[in-house]
């Protein structure tokens, strides 16, 4: 589990084809890599990476086809800056949301705007993922915890300051640039159980329920 407060950048040294998939080595002089630990997870660009080599200036891993398909891993080169979280720990602050490193799909960056000492960035997605997003809720791109400032259509907002954009690389996004996605957990798993209180399978979960907790109005 991740928070989508970036801990530090790194670039990718090896992208390799093994047996029909890809392995994968990262290199960071800034990611403190004292206490990961091998099978440790590793978010890289918001993608739940396990550890299968430890290095001094960063880590291996291996990427499975169904990675490769739902990310931008797919095309990813050599030199790429990713941004990179190590999983947090119960006693770390949660200064974003919680995030899963279980990436959704991908979006794509349509505008970028100054607006004062901030810049905002303008992304379309698959219609499908939209319903999850909603204003002022929570969307997890490339690993970044950011919050949604408009939604119109398939198409939402992003308000990025300088801060964020010195600590990870968003500097370096550019109209066309494509990101992973990851939307907010609380938002898919409201739709389960809403689904599921739909149906007459005996669950006390139901629709007044859930009003009355607050999910729902």
């Amino acid at each position: 589990m991740f928070t989508g407060i970036i801990e530090a950048t790194g670039k990718i040294a090896l992208l390799q084809k093994k047996q029909g998939d890809l392995a994968i080595r990262i290199q960071s002089a800034d990611l403190d890599m004292t206490d990961v630990k091998l099978g440790d997870s590793i978010a890289t660009n918001g993608v739940c990476l396990t550890v299968v080599d430890k290095h001094i200036d960063g880590f291996s891993a291996d990427l499975s086809n169904e990675t490769i398909s739902l990310t931008g891993f797919a095309h990813y080169a050599l030199g790429q800056t990713v941004n990179l979280e190590k999983a947090m720990q119960p006693v770390s602050r949660l200064g974003g949301h919680l995030v899963s490193g279980h990436v959704d799909g991908i979006a794509t960056i349509t505008s970028i705007t100054a607006n004062a000492r901030a810049t905002e960035y303008w992304l379309t997605t698959e219609e499908n993922l939209m319903k999850y997003i909603p204003y002022k809720g929570s969307v997890c791109i490339d690993g970044i915890s950011l919050t949604v400032n408009a939604v119109e259509g398939n198409k939402f907002k992003l308000t990025i300051v300088p801060h964020t954009s010195e600590q990870t690389t968003i500097a370096h996004f550019k109209v066309g640039t494509q990101v992973n996605l990851e939307v907010d957990q609380i938002a898919r798993y409201l739709e389960r159980l809403i689904k599921g209180a739909e149906q007459p399978t005996g669950s006390d979960i139901s629709m007044s329920l859930l009003a009355k907790a607050g999910f729902i109005k």
